[in-house]
Formats: structure tokens, sequence, C-alpha cells
């Protein structure tokens, strides 16, 4: 595959500006600002710009100061911050936030079947029963994954392992290898079967990030690259002319989306050269989206599972988000990365626990046939 063709001097000024944009909006302590402040940390691992560290640390010690809300399972994505924040400073205060979310997760989230999630919000008349969204992965099976790695913790990082693998058995179609938004649990179905893009960039870009906790040699490993592997392939196909993905990904008639378009793309960036063609025109694409200010443009507002199609396609996509900026400065930065690897396969802080093989589900034939590329992704090529 040719090589990437970007500008690293003005990648690095769009993610100045995406950052002082997102400063610039106003959050509360739930996962708009988890997302935002995922990309804000993703942006200054790539650059090393303690300016954005510095700048988040301010916002968290306030909202600290002000006392925090009650969790759910979707407000733990804000723990990713006190993760970074934690191994950069070394200040106790964001790791004892962040354990009592782990804790949380481990004793108090309601779960169901095999003890998978129920998805759950900062809010008390928004509640969905026994069901189970693809968010989740990034929200709190990601999550699991990075504390229990960083403590050494073999419970929360099992737990970790089990969402995503129950999430996979339940949501990935074994037919067209994409996830569905949602499964409900109660009714046996996917309520509206839509395959929506921002949910599964939510899948691969944490699955991709997600493999450099876990030894190549462990079971996981297999399932979840086989999991993404044959995602990826599916997804580059319905990429747009334009280097983006439809909010719909198999309706031409539903809007091109950023956000999911960035988490999808930024997935592939980490598989080396065999995507560079479409991730080429990811970079165009997304970047014509970004205003002068900051601003990402183009991206759905908050979404439920809807009722059908027609309501994907009516979700309004005029305003900021702030995972749409969270999800661009994920891209952005792993644009940087691909060029530098500063990913490779260097683990953080300590070393990561045995992970327990009762965690993995047996494999079938074709989870089995994953094998096959982990050799190949020992580490993230340079360009």
């Amino acid at each position: 595959m040719p090589a990437l063709q970007f500008d690293e001097q003005h990648i690095k000024q769009v993610i100045d500006r995406v950052v002082d944009r997102t400063f610039n909006m106003d959050f509360h302590w739930d996962w708009p600002g988890g997302v935002a402040f995922y990309g804000v940390c993703e942006a200054y691992e790539a650059t090393g710009k303690r300016e954005y560290l510095d700048r988040l640390r301010v916002w968290v010690d306030e909202n600290i100061a002000d006392g925090l809300p009650p969790l759910s399972v979707n407000g733990v994505s804000i723990g990713h911050c006190l993760l970074t924040l934690y191994e950069a400073t070394g200040e106790e205060q964001y790791l004892q936030i962040a354990k009592e979310m782990a804790e949380f997760l481990d004793t108090k989230a309601e779960r169901f079947a095999e003890g998978i999630f129920q998805h759950t919000v900062n809010s008390v008349t928004d509640v969905f029963p026994q069901q189970a969204w693809v968010d989740t992965m990034f929200m709190a099976g990601y999550y699991l994954l990075r504390i229990g790695h960083l403590l050494g913790n073999q419970r929360y990082f099992d737990d970790g392992l089990r969402q995503y693998h129950g999430h996979e058995e339940l949501l990935q179609d074994p037919d067209t290898n994409l996830y569905y938004h949602g499964w409900d649990h109660m009714n046996q179905n996917h309520m509206s079967s839509i395959y929506w893009a921002r949910g599964n960039s939510w899948a691969a870009l944490t699955m991709s990030k997600a493999l450099k906790y876990i030894p190549v040699q462990h079971p996981s490993y297999m399932i979840i690259d086989g999991s993404m592997r044959d995602q990826l392939s599916t997804l580059v196909r319905l990429q747009s002319p334009e280097g983006l993905w439809h909010t719909v990904l198999d309706d031409e008639s539903s809007y091109l989306e950023t956000s999911g378009s960035a988490g999808i793309a930024a997935a592939l960036l980490t598989q080396g050269r065999m995507y560079n063609k479409y991730t080429q025109k990811s970079i165009d694409g997304i970047l014509a989206r970004i205003k002068d200010d900051g601003t990402v443009t183009g991206v759905s507002a908050g979404t439920a599972v809807m009722n059908d199609i027609d309501g994907y396609r009516q979700v309004p996509e005029k305003r900021i988000q702030g995972w749409g900026q969270g999800l661009t400065l994920a891209f952005l930065a792993q644009i940087l990365r691909t060029k530098e690897d500063l990913y490779g396969q260097t683990m953080t802080k300590s070393a990561a626990p045995e992970v327990s093989r009762s965690t993995a589900p047996e494999m079938s034939a074709s989870t089995e046939q994953a094998s096959e590329s982990s050799e190949a992704r020992s580490g993230v090529e340079t360009l």
C-alpha cells in the first residue's frame, strides 16, 4: 500500500484547535465529557503537550471539589481521563476516584445473562432493562481493562474481557461482521437491528486498544483480534468516496457522520499499511469537517437505540458534541502515532495481570483463524 501523506505540523495545529474548542464547551461529570477528555488525553500522549493535561486537571479538580454525581455504566467513561492524570502526575486522588468507579462496576452495576452490563446512564428516567449497547465496550469494558492492568487487578481485568466477549456474542452479526447498536435480552432481539456507525466505531476502536494489554498467546487476544479483523474488512467496503461512513452503515441515503468515521478510521490506522488507501481518504475527509475554530462538524446527537431506520436518519447533526471532539482527537493522535510509532507494544506502569483463561469463551473455528494475523500485528508499522 502507498505511504500515508500528511503534514505532521498541520495535524498538530488542528489538534491544538480541537483541544482548545473542547475546553470551551460545558460538560457535566458524564459520558460526553468522558469521551471528549479521553480524546484530549490521546492528544496529550501523542504530542507530549503538557498544556492539554494541565487544562484537563483544572476541570477535573473543580468537579471533584463540587462533589460528584452517582455512577452509571456510561458515566464511568470519565474515568479514562482519571487514569491518564494519575499516570502523568502520580496524584492519588485521581486513582482513588478511578478505583471507586471500578468497584461500582464490580459490585453495583446492573447485569444480566453471563454478567453483561445493562446499559445505564446518569438519569433516573431513561431506563433500558436488560439491554446491552455497543457503547459499553468503550465506556466500561475498555475502562476495566485499563485499570485492571494498571493495578494488576485480575478481577477487573477479567471482567473487562468478559464485557468484550459478551458484547461480541450478543451484538456482532455473524453474516456481515458488523455490530448491531443494541440487544434486548428480555425480548431476545436486536430491537431495530441497525448497524450504527458510531456504535461500530466504539467496538472497532476499543478492540484495537484492548489488544496491547492482552498477551498474544491468550485465547482472548485471538477472539478480540478476529472480531475486529472481520469487522474492519466489512467496514472498509462501506466507506464513502469522501472517506467517511454513513450514520447507518449500509444505508447510503443516511448522512455521512464524522464521529463514527473518526473512530473507525482510528482503528484502521492501528493495522499498519494494510488500509492506507482507505485511511488516506479518511484523513482528507475528516480534516475537511473541522472548522478553523476547532469545531468538529457533522456529528450526530446522542443516539439511543432508535425504533427504526428513519429514527437514525433524523438524528440531528448540526451541533458540536463532546464525543465528536473526542473521537476526532483520538483519530488525529493515531495519525501521529503512525509516524512516530508511539504505541509499539510498550506497556504502561505496571505489568499486565496474568489473564485468566477461564474468561474467554470456547473458540469456534472462525475465531481460531484470527491467530493467523497476530504475528503481523506485533507492532504498529510506520509510514
